[in-house]
């Protein structure tokens, strides 16, 4: 007998990278369960590593919305789009528009851009999707806003003014580095830490710094300025989920000194013992085994894989995308990959042609076991892949990865196929033409061997198998 679904969602368990072990999950109001994630710095199309917290953090909000409720979640997605990369992007590609309509032009590009691709990939749109620029100055509707918890730093004796820059005092935080584990001792100068004669500890970082008549800003009690990256999260997370809430993620990059930073500047502006009560992180992604790299010719953005032909010959479907990523359990790094594309598309048309050819029955939610283990998506593809469930247990298991299993996907060349099959069976070559038979076949694709009845030759034709 299959669990019910109720039965299927109890005992939800996350790794906190805050306590390194794996915790039950208790938000702190059920009603109310609130998640933030680092969204895109929009200087450019987002590349595949990008891809995988997007996708690792809407598996998480699919599952707490078949949880709690979907009007009992909030998922706060940010996005960048102030950031001195853009202001260089903007005078590369507009040199004669006023910088603060080329910087307009950049963002507007490349945020419309990450949105298309992220829809391609399954993605749902986030709750609210706040933009930094909105949140600079104090805001009419009274939210939290990066000047006004920069004053407050400052009026609490956790950050100062020095050569026109607001910095954090990290001397002032006791425990400062409990996410990362580094402590202030470690922080010696050098090529870790950025040095500068103004800083009373060099881990001290900016919290608001002055702009020339060239760049942007906005007008500040210390002049006209712009933020320090870090103090950008700190505000909108607090605008829309409060001071304390229960889950921040990100990528394994950001947790120091991004993540750092964030929960510095929140505890000490709020006056509270954490800022996020779970913190979670994705593992690294790597290209072809190599760190990808645009001078090692290994850097590929998801449009370019989902429009070009760049990778592989060909342009591949969002789902397949989607599915490789899943594969490898969010926390280990991957090594994106030819042949993981490969393996994932066969997997996707394996399971369309199982649910196609399985009867209807009662659901069985025993997949949920392995996505409430700490978003075990890996073993969640092999229950699905293996075991004899009805079509709609299959239906469900694939949604809450947010695969749809009700479109096929076939995006490749069969002809073309078709006619090297025919080329190898008159050169009597029978093992490369049942090779390219069987192959077809793992896609979905059945071949239909006939004579044409005027000429008795062979003549192929095909179908999809769903």
């Amino acid at each position: 007998m299959g669990k019910s679904m109720a039965e299927g969602f109890r005992g939800l368990r996350l790794t906190n990278t805050l306590t390194r072990s794996k915790e039950d999950f208790l938000p702190l109001d059920a009603n109310s369960v609130r998640m933030y994630v680092c969204g895109p710095t929009v200087y450019d199309f987002a590349h595949i590593g990008n891809a995988r917290p997007v996708i690792v953090f809407d598996v998480l909000y699919r599952l707490l919305r078949r949880l709690y409720g979907e009007s009992h979640v909030t998922y706060v997605r940010n996005i960048t789009d102030v950031d001195d990369k853009i202001n260089a992007r903007a005078l590369r590609d507009f040199p004669d528009m006023p910088l603060n309509e080329a910087i307009r032009r950049v963002t507007e590009k490349t945020a419309d851009q990450f949105h298309s691709d992220v829809a391609a990939l399954g993605c749902l749109p986030p709750t609210v999707e706040p933009r930094a620029t909105e949140f600079v100055q104090p805001r009419a509707d009274g939210r939290a806003d990066m000047i006004s918890l920069i004053q407050r730093l400052i009026e609490r004796g956790h950050a100062y003014v020095a050569a026109g820059e607001v910095l954090f005092d990290t001397v002032s935080m006791k425990d400062y580095g409990r996410l990362s584990r580094r402590h202030l001792d470690e922080q010696q100068a050098g090529a870790r830490v950025e040095v500068d004669a103004h800083k009373r500890n060099p881990g001290d970082f900016v919290l608001w710094k002055l702009s020339s008549p060239e760049e942007p800003g906005w007008e500040s009690p210390w002049g006209r300025g712009r933020p320090g990256w870090h103090i950008e999260c700190s505000a909108m997370s607090a605008a829309y989920l409060g001071e304390v809430f229960d889950i921040h993620g990100g990528g394994l990059d950001l947790i120091f000194p991004h993540h750092e930073n964030e929960i510095a500047q929140s505890r000490c502006a709020h006056g509270t013992d954490t800022m996020a009560r779970y913190w979670l992180h994705n593992g690294f992604l790597q290209v072809e085994g190599r760190k990808m790299s645009k001078s090692d010719g290994n850097f590929v953005t998801i449009n370019e894989l989902l429009e070009s032909e760049k990778f592989g010959g060909r342009k591949w479907p969002g789902e397949v995308l989607r599915l490789a990523m899943l594969m490898t359990h969010y926390r280990e790094p991957i090594d994106f990959s030819l042949r993981r594309l490969e393996e994932a598309e066969n997997i996707l048309a394996k399971l369309r042609r199982k649910i196609a050819d399985t009867a209807a029955g009662e659901v069985d939610m025993s997949f949920v076991d392995a996505l409430k283990d700490d978003l075990d998506t890996p073993l969640c593809v092999r229950i699905l892949s293996a075991a004899t469930l009805p079509a709609a247990s299959l239906a469900a298991g694939a949604a809450f990865l947010g695969i749809d299993l009700s479109e096929a996907a076939i995006d490749i060349d069969v002809e073309t196929f078709v006619r090297d099959r025919l080329a190898f069976i008159a050169q009597k070559n029978w093992a490369e033409a049942d090779k390219i038979r069987d192959e077809l076949l793992t896609q979905g694709i059945q071949l239909k061997d006939a004579k044409d009845p005027v000429t008795g030759e062979r003549v192929t034709t095909w179908e999809v198998k769903r």
